[in-house]
């Protein structure tokens, strides 16, 4: 090992400053990466002075394009500094934005961590909790103050329910080391900052390699159920995938792969759950997940096996067209490669809304057992012969399949680049990502998008 390869020494930056955040750069696996302790073993409360540590270490990782990973347990701000320790957990708060999109941000809660500490989870990209942690803005005792219900901490804000619940946690590992380990892979597949590429990782698995057993993972009937997860093992590298939020919004599959070595990131129905129907929580998921990969140069795969957005009083009233908007919004705006596959079902505004070739995608593939249609054969033949027998209907239904519900229909017009066997799906997809790799596309100037929220 020369003294070029040889690792660099950890650096600790403001080190005599005292409170509970310590900040220093260090290697992880080759790469420099800012490394924040928030807590420490005391668990401690932010004062000022943390979170000006904690700004210093988002603004120095800002500066350096390296990414910064924070391991956090907090009591939240420091009751007997005052308004003081609030303060300056705002002004952390306002470099972490300015990070956004631009280093990849992961955070660790392996603590406690409460309040203002517990809303820096939301601004990261990824957030891994350890098992018996919990993080929540108002604890246990100031809910049953207001609301009069009784909760433990692990109830109220516990790892399980984050990565279950509410979405905040993207991992649930045991103990910390599994937590730096997952880091590790996790930086695997991301590049150091917004302008840069995700660096290739050593393959062996051929690019060429037929995949005919992803076919057969689909049901007889358009109705069967099936694990995408399956299929997308038959196509990625080694048919290894790393699935954040995997507990969050079942019905959508987003993971990171690799294709060739080149990693990718992938959005996926999963008719396991509600059919692979999109509703409010798949919606943010797969949104968020589009954004993120779109803002550190990751290719999108999607592969579609829906029947459209999940029917029903309580999401509308909650707003899922605002919900359903941010998945449209993400890939209509999201300038990497993109390439969908339609495995089977697709159908309505779900199938323009997974990356269809009219919201933008750069190539389009079906296999031959996809359906695109407004909407199935029966609730077709329902509209539209509301006064036929059940015979006529029969005939109808069958009719309507064999004329509408198949792939050359859209291929004829050009919605689809190309009908392909389910054994052509990695080496195609391996040659799509080799022509769209020299992707760029600069958007218009303007101070931000008006993001669907």
């Amino acid at each position: 090992m020369t003294a070029v390869d040889a690792p660099r020494t950890p650096l600790t930056l403001r080190a005599r400053t005292g409170g509970t955040v310590a900040f220093r750069l260090e290697e992880v696996a080759g790469r420099r990466v800012m490394m924040v302790e928030v807590g420490g073993e005391n668990r401690g409360a932010l004062r000022s002075e943390d979170g000006e540590n904690l700004a210093i270490a988002a603004r120095t990782a800002r500066q350096q394009r390296i990414p910064l990973v924070c391991f956090v347990a907090s009591s939240g701000a420091d009751l007997s500094e005052g308004v003081a320790a609030i303060h300056g957990w705002g002004i952390a708060a306002r470099e972490f934005v300015a990070c956004s999109g631009i280093i990849p941000m992961i955070f660790c809660v392996d603590g406690p961590t409460v309040s203002g500490p517990a809303l820096l989870l939301g601004l990261a990209d990824l957030v891994v909790m350890v098992d018996k942690t919990y993080a929540f803005m108002s604890g246990p005792q100031m809910v049953e103050r207001f609301t009069g219900e009784e909760l433990s901490n692990e109830g109220l804000g516990g790892a399980s329910m984050h990565a279950r619940t509410s979405g905040v946690a993207h991992f649930n590992v045991a103990d910390r080391d599994e937590a730096v380990e997952l880091v590790t892979e996790l930086l695997g597949f991301l590049p150091d900052h917004a302008d840069a590429l995700p660096a290739p990782v050593p393959c062996i698995d051929p690019v060429d390699r037929p995949t005919p057993e992803a076919g057969d993972l689909l049901p007889d009937t358009s109705t069967g159920s099936y694990d995408v997860r399956h299929v997308i093992e038959c196509i990625v590298d080694d048919g290894h995938l790393l699935e954040p939020r995997a507990a969050f919004a079942t019905n959508l599959v987003t993971a990171f792969a690799t294709i060739g070595g080149r990693p990718v990131g992938i959005v996926a129905n999963q008719p396991q759950s509600v059919a692979g129907t999109l509703d409010i929580p798949s919606s943010q998921k797969g949104g968020r997940f589009v954004a993120f990969c779109d803002a550190f140069n990751l290719p999108l795969i999607t592969f579609v096996d829906t029947s459209g957005f999940y029917p029903g009083k309580d999401l509308e009233w909650r707003g899922m067209i605002r919900y359903g908007a941010q998945m449209a919004f993400a890939y209509a705006r999201a300038t990497v490669p993109r390439v969908c596959v339609i495995l089977r079902k697709s159908y309505g505004g779900a199938y323009i809304v997974m990356d269809s070739r009219h919201i933008g995608n750069d190539l389009m593939f079906a296999w031959p057992s996809a359906e695109i249609a407004v909407m199935g054969a029966e609730g077709a033949v329902e509209i539209l012969h509301r006064k036929a027998s059940d015979e006529e209907r029969v005939a109808l239904v069958a009719a309507y399949e064999e004329r509408l519900l198949n792939p050359y229909v859209a291929a004829e017009r050009g919605s689809v680049d190309e009908v392909i066997e389910p054994a052509d799906t990695r080496s195609t997809l391996a040659a799509a990502l080799d022509v769209l790799i020299g992707k760029r596309e600069r958007l218009p100037r303007r101070r931000h998008d008006n993001t669907p929220l």
